[in-house]
């Protein structure tokens, strides 16, 4: 019996050492087993986190045992216990084939199903990290490149994405890059729009090539009214104006301020500051803008500035032989004149100039400047001014200049062409202020053209060009009657030989006594308003000069002026840009 039992215990030993080794072989094996599919599946792990092989599949009765190793991969301690207690005394029986053998258990489909129903929001999640990363790596330059092809009000648009993007399209190279480049449209911008008997400040800002109005809130116009406005570059120059004392806000000039304070604003940038205030108040001057070179500098001799009258004559003329293509009988002119006159010239020959003088900011050399020049308009006491001042961009400083003689009249009209400021009077005289060498210069033209009364001639310039727009009465058999009627045409000088020379004919009737001119490149924009049957109306031509025939067309009409009071018409303003 002992012996018995002491054999019983012996095998029981025996048989325990057996499963002990038969658990080993076995889970050496499956590792062996899991090794192979990692190492097969590998690529697909990294991504996904977890292999699509199916493991070899055992059951009892049946059932499939996917990742049913996962427990000893992810370090699960109770796992090789779970393992251990419930594979003794069972016999496991492969059901999916060999054991050795690794194949794939889902079917066709089966896998993009299963992967596209659990994974679908980190495949998204991956995608959104990959679609930000590539935006967040691109370089500044080709965001650059980018951006500066975008029309202006997709670029405003474009600098409220991030403040990157408005960081970028505001640094000075930027606006360089656009002001060289070829994707600028041309913008028209009004001011001076009256609403209720008040002015509103607000800024009006038609984009041609689009036909669209814009409406830009300018709050530090309101009040504001009879300013002058000028472009240059890429700024809007406000200059001067009045304000009522008594009911702020109002167009009231029965007790008003004159302004002598010059505003700045960049419609890129949307932003506005103050330029140097002008040394006289004043109200509806005529402003001119002059590129001058960098190494220029502004200096005010004291010299007597109480000779008012012209130190220099230009008359036309030719010479008896020749066409004089080189000018040599004015030259001769001048020279005459000049020996004549030496001794009481001299003086005010210099009276205000440019002199080179070597740059101390070598920095400077090769950039852009520009002047702008202010004369004439109504003084503190609503008199009409002759003076004159010139303004550096650079220094930031207003120079008086020479004045115009009295018997020239009150000026209502000029422009910068070639480097000189032409000016035209109510009186029909026409002067030229030299900007580089600082005095007028009076010019005596053929037969000046004709025009209405009550309606002041208007002067343009397109590269190098000089129009004069003036309002004239129809060729008649006798006197003006019933049936005559008044026209609006384009005239050019002949700078060489001081001639005038009619080139068009606008299309509308002059209803409007105060139009309003600019001229851009090759193009000039008009714009005319009125008041009839209860309506203020607007209407917006432009002319390309460098077409043969020069024909007018409309650009916008009563788009904006419906909602206007009828004094607009004779505070309105504009410039033009391209942007």
């Amino acid at each position: 019996m002992f012996a018995e039992s002491v054999s019983e215990e012996a095998l029981r030993q025996d048989f325990e050492t057996l499963t002990v080794s038969k658990r080993l072989v076995r889970s050496v094996s499956q590792k062996l087993r899991k090794k192979n599919h990692r190492g097969e599946g590998g690529e697909e792990d990294k991504v996904r986190g977890v292999s699509l092989k199916c493991l070899t599949l055992y059951g009892r009765g049946g059932g499939c045992k996917v990742g049913a190793d996962t427990g000893e991969e992810l370090g699960d301690p109770s796992y090789r216990r779970r393992s251990s207690a419930s594979e003794e005394g069972k016999v496991y029986k492969s059901i999916c084939g060999i054991e050795d053998n690794n194949f794939d258990c889902f079917s066709y489909g089966v896998r993009e199903k299963f992967w596209k129903k659990n994974n679908r929001k980190d495949l998204d999640l991956e995608e959104s990290v990959r679609n930000s990363r590539m935006h967040i790596f691109l370089p500044d330059d080709i965001l650059e490149m980018c951006l500066v092809r975008l029309p202006l009000t997709s670029l405003m648009n474009a600098r409220l994405v991030c403040k990157k993007w408005r960081h970028l399209t505001t640094t000075p190279r930027f606006l360089q890059m656009r002001r060289e480049g070829s994707c600028q449209k041309p913008w028209l911008f009004l001011f001076g729009a009256v609403k209720d008997g008040y002015c509103s400040g607000e800024i009006h800002a038609l984009d041609v090539s689009q036909d669209q109005w814009h409406r830009i809130s300018a709050d530090i116009l309101r009040g504001r009214f009879m300013f002058s406005v000028a472009s240059m570059q890429d700024d809007i120059y406000i200059v001067g104006g009045c304000s009522s004392l008594t009911n702020f806000g109002r167009v009231d000039r029965s007790s008003f301020k004159t302004h002598k304070g010059v505003l700045v604003f960049s419609p890129l940038t949307k932003s506005w500051r103050k330029a140097s205030s002008m040394k006289f108040a004043r109200s509806m001057p005529i402003l001119g803008i002059s590129e001058v070179c960098s190494d220029f500098s502004v200096i005010q001799s004291h010299q007597n500035r109480h000779d008012r009258q012209f130190p220099r004559s230009r008359v036309g003329g030719v010479s008896d032989v020749y066409e004089d293509p080189h000018r040599l009988s004015l030259r001769r002119q001048y020279r005459n004149a000049f020996d004549e006159n030496e001794p009481s010239l001299l003086p005010n020959r210099r009276s205000y100039k440019f002199i080179r003088q070597r740059s101390e900011q070598a920095n400077m050399k090769g950039c852009k400047r520009f002047v702008l020049i202010a004369v004439g308009g109504l003084g503190s006491w609503d008199e009409p001014l002759n003076s004159g001042e010139i303004y550096d961009s650079l220094s930031n400083k207003w120079t008086e200049i020479q004045k115009l003689p009295i018997d020239f009249g009150a000026v209502c009209a000029g422009v910068v062409c070639n480097g000189m400021f032409y000016v035209c009077s109510e009186n029909d005289k026409l002067a030229g202020y030299d900007i580089e060498r600082g005095f007028w210069i009076g010019i005596q033209t053929s037969a000046f053209p004709p025009h209405v009364h009550e309606y002041y001639p208007k002067l343009v310039s397109c590269n190098g060009r000089l129009f004069l727009l003036s309002v004239s009465w129809c060729e008649g058999d006798g006197q003006i009657g019933r049936r005559n009627k008044a026209v609006r045409k384009l005239w050019e000088l002949d700078l060489m030989y001081l001639t005038w020379t009619e080139v068009s004919v606008h299309p509308d009737a002059p209803m409007d006594w105060n139009p309003v001119f600019v001229a851009d490149r090759n193009l000039i924009f008009g714009v005319e308003m009125f008041k009839i049957f209860g309506q203020v109306l607007d209407f917006f031509t432009v002319c390309d000069v460098s077409d043969v025939e020069m024909n007018w067309s409309h650009i916008s009409r009563n788009h904006m002026a419906h909602e206007l009071d009828a004094s607009s018409c004779m505070t309105k303003t504009m410039a033009v840009l391209h942007l």
